[in-house]
């Protein structure tokens, strides 16, 4: 009778794990589902020497995660193993922000008045994982592919680390996909040559005290109006935390508002606007200096349309004010003009005349374009006369049921009753005309050409009224 020796069934853990294994058990814990059976271990380890032999060797010497994501492999621990390569990638793009500059990845990451508790290497710590990556991509310090595949790895390492309570067992296959992307697309990837062009640009621009001349200038925006609109806005808005920061030197601050123009227009609108939401939030929390020179800033670029909606109706109400106050007092000809000015420096175009000031600001600018009804310059500040007519054009159809129905007012009605008055108003409407397309506006606006050069008062005309009807209330 031959002898038949038992084949002992296949070992799922080899002898070391299967020590871990004992030590568990004889403590009471856990024991299973816990490292990983000795197939999949064998997987990781077939696979492994190719992976980490890609990388060079300056990476692989301070790769302690990566070390770590070994260890863990190895022994089994796959969901220790996903926490340590997810570490890896956060310290190596830190490494990214770092080498690509601080300042234009807080101010890209970090809005409000919590930016200026982001300074230095160690803040990093405190930006949270999704914000990091987002910011990277934006800079372009990853390529978008590798954005969305490190999105899922910490959607993952969120849902399945060991960091997080699960059931869910991590297999061989995903964590070497995960461990690729961090080798191939994270710790072998280098920022893109835009980013690093602008990196060197506003690390000299820091530190240059120099006067820039005018072939400096006209070369580096040449340079800046290469870059993708969203480059030119990190650029701005370091150009930006630098020109308010008291600590920057004089001659540096002259450099930026020499190139702060070209960079201005180069840069996409989102960035215009956050920086206006970063210039009220000085004002609000009483930075007075940085207030300052922000303000300085804007109007050295011709920002302030882009200033918050708040701030903007608060300024452009007491400028209002001002403007009909100068009309109103000694030699208007020639005070009016640095107000309206100003006024027009908030209004880039329709959206920017706010419920708020609309109707103030209509009626305000309509008496001053209709004048003092005198022969000297037909009444009419000249300087004052192109900034009444811009604003006057941007009215359109949104605005010009306001306009129509203000030459009603009062104070404008006094005014038609001067001839020099009627045509000027008249000069006025036609340009508010050139905005208008509805077709009722329209006809009432050529009423008014005909009949106003002879009588003020034809606003109380009971057709000008019923062509109005649908667009003015009529008492």
């Amino acid at each position: 009778m031959n002898n038949v020796i038992p084949v002992p069934p296949m070992q799922l853990v080899d002898p070391q794990a299967q020590i871990i294994i004992d030590v568990l058990k004889s403590v009471g814990l856990p024991f299973d589902n816990i490292i990983a059976t000795q197939d999949q271990r064998a997987i990781i380890n077939n696979n492994l020497p190719s992976y980490i032999a890609s990388l060079p060797a300056a990476v692989k010497q301070d790769a302690r995660y990566l070390s770590k994501f070994v260890v863990g492999a190895g022994i089994g621990l796959f969901d220790y193993s996903l926490n340590s390569i997810w570490n890896e990638v956060v310290l190596d793009l830190h490494k990214k922000v770092i080498a690509y500059g601080l300042d234009i990845f807080y101010d890209a990451a970090i809005g409000g008045k919590a930016r200026e508790f982001y300074q230095s290497e160690d803040d990093l710590r405190s930006v949270k994982d999704g914000v990091l990556l987002d910011n990277c991509r934006k800079l372009e310090l990853i390529a978008d592919t590798t954005y969305k595949k490190l999105k899922h790895i910490l959607d993952m390492r969120n849902d399945i680390g060991i960091s997080h309570p699960t059931n869910y067992t991590i297999n061989a296959f995903e964590l070497l996909g995960w461990l690729q992307t961090c080798i191939q697309d994270v710790l072998n990837d280098r920022p893109t040559e835009a980013a690093l062009q602008v990196q060197a640009f506003i690390q000299n621009l820091k530190t240059y005290k120099l006067p820039l001349d005018p072939v400096n200038v006209t070369s580096i925006c040449g340079k800046i109006g290469a870059l993708a609109s969203h480059h030119s806005g990190n650029v701005l808005r370091t150009m930006f935390g630098i020109y308010v920061a008291s600590e920057t030197d004089p001659q540096v601050r002259k450099n930026v508002a020499l190139l702060a123009l070209h960079v201005w227009t180069a840069s996409d609108i989102d960035t215009k606007y956050r920086l206006g939401l970063t210039l009220e939030g000085y004002n609000t929390n009483l930075y007075r200096e940085k207030y300052e020179l922000g303000e300085q800033f804007f109007r050295t670029v011709g920002g302030n349309a882009f200033r918050s909606n708040s701030e903007r109706a608060i300024i452009v109400d007491g400028l209002i004010d001002q403007l009909l106050e100068k009309h109103n007092g000694w030699d208007n000809f020639h005070h009016e003009a640095p107000i309206a000015d100003s006024i027009s420096s908030y209004l880039s175009g329709q959206q920017d005349i706010l419920a708020n000031f609309s109707q103030k600001l209509i009626k305000v600018v309509l008496i001053c374009r209709i004048g003092k009804g005198t022969q000297y310059n037909n009444g009419v500040s000249p300087r004052g006369l192109v900034y009444y007519n811009r604003i006057i054009s941007m009215l359109g159809d949104q605005y010009t049921p306001t306009a129509l129905a203000v030459l009603a007012s009062y104070e404008i009605q006094n005014q038609l009753a001067n001839p020099l008055c009627r045509h000027q108003a008249c000069l006025a409407l036609g340009i508010l005309k050139t905005g208008v397309v509805n077709e009722r506006l329209l006809e009432s606006i050529d009423f008014l050409l005909e009949y106003l050069p002879q009588n003020g008062r034809v606003l109380f005309d009971t057709r000008f009224k019923a062509l109005t009807s649908g667009y003015i209330t009529w008492s």
